[in-house]
């Protein structure tokens, strides 16, 4: 029965409840019958009865069977359709338990308890519509526990810089000397960094929320990714890394947004110099007309012999917020947000991204973008 929508049940339910009772009515009807005509023997069956013409003894058997069979019908019908009531009453009760069972848990999550889960004990639409309440509350919570990590860590990101800010210009107040110029580039330095936490929460939340605009042109990616090699290649030569661009064709066009995906390669890049030791390489590979899911992209990886990320870490990369190294500082380890962004924004182009790493022995971020050709 557990396979049967709901109208099903009912139906089925209130056939056998119309076939039992049918069927017992019947019975008892049939079984009365057969009291009846021994009590008419015994009580009717007299010398008057037999001495009375045929018509005469039909008509008393009739009036006699008639008058019993009204008490006992009234009787009977009260009886059975207490019973069908009684029964109706109780397959009633078993058929809307998982309702009244989703709607108390509605209650509670209602009352900001996003803990709840119905057990789904059938499949049919009950058991669909709890199935699909279980997902929501999980998604509630996934929700409610982002939102509460998201304000422990606008408040940690925030309040190092401002600590830092006040310490100085309370140290400059209570001395009353000049502020030192070294002081002003340091308390120069957190007002950028707080500026470009901003801006990152505020790309971030408008690309979550499917609110970015973008605006998309034809690009020559081949040539826009050899100017970012470019633009990043002294950084990486400071670091002793050596990073270079390879495409298997030339010119690549893709539709995109030049600033977001220049975005994009940005943070793919910084954070592959950021954790690859000196002496590392860094590739930028791009190869057209990849097939993938029945569609054509263009992908673009970048491949570096960093220190890896370990497997358990992988599911977390795209985090707001999260850093594989615990122990890097949050100063010099930037804002844990550029992956996320980066992530939202390749999802905003109808591409998407995949990570391959392994500890020691580097990483692979691969972007794919929808093919313009």
């Amino acid at each position: 029965m557990t396979k049967l929508t709901v109208r099903q049940k009912i139906f089925v339910y209130m056939g056998l409840i119309i076939l039992i009772v049918g069927g017992a009515h019947a019975v008892t009807k049939q079984v009365y019958m057969e009291s009846l005509f021994d009590q008419f023997q015994k009580e009717e069956i007299s010398a008057t009865y037999l001495h009375a013409s045929s018509e005469e003894q039909i008509e008393i058997l009739k009036i006699y069977v008639s008058g019993k069979m009204q008490t006992f019908l009234l009787g009977n019908w009260v009886f059975f359709i207490g019973i069908g009531l009684f029964v109706s009453f109780l397959l009633s009760g078993v058929l809307t338990l998982p309702l009244r069972k989703l709607v108390a848990a509605i209650e509670r999550v209602a009352q900001g308890d996003f803990d709840v889960i119905v057990p789904v004990q059938s499949k049919d639409e009950y058991g669909k519509v709890i199935q699909t309440f279980n997902e929501m509350t999980l998604r509630l919570r996934e929700a409610e526990d982002a939102r509460r990590r998201l304000v422990a860590d606008v408040a940690h990101e925030l309040r190092t810089p401002l600590s830092i800010m006040q310490l100085k210009l309370e140290n400059a107040q209570q001395t009353g000397q000049d502020v030192p110029p070294e002081m002003l580039l340091r308390l120069h330095d957190e007002v950028i960094r707080l500026g470009l936490l901003v801006e990152d929460l505020h790309v971030l939340s408008l690309a979550e929320a499917g609110r970015l605009s973008l605006d998309c042109k034809p690009l020559d990616l081949s040539a826009r990714l050899e100017q970012i090699v470019d633009d990043v290649n002294m950084e990486a030569e400071e670091n002793g890394l050596d990073m270079h661009f390879h495409s298997n064709t030339k010119p690549i066009t893709v539709m995109a947004d030049t600033r977001r995906i220049t975005q994009v390669f940005i943070n793919l890049l910084t954070n592959a110099i950021r954790y690859t030791p000196e002496g590392g390489q860094i590739s930028v590979v791009m190869e057209d007309k990849v097939l993938d899911r029945n569609a054509v992209y263009t992908r673009v990886s970048v491949i570096d012999t960093g220190i890896g990320i370990p497997a358990e870490e992988l599911a977390h990369l795209f985090d707001r917020f999260y850093r594989v190294e615990k122990a890097r500082s949050r100063h010099t380890g930037g804002t844990g947000l550029g992956l996320s962004i980066a992530h939202h924004l390749v999802k905003a182009h109808g591409g998407f991204i995949r990570v391959v790493s392994e500890p020691d022995q580097g990483t692979i971020f691969a972007v794919y973008l929808p093919s313009g050709n």
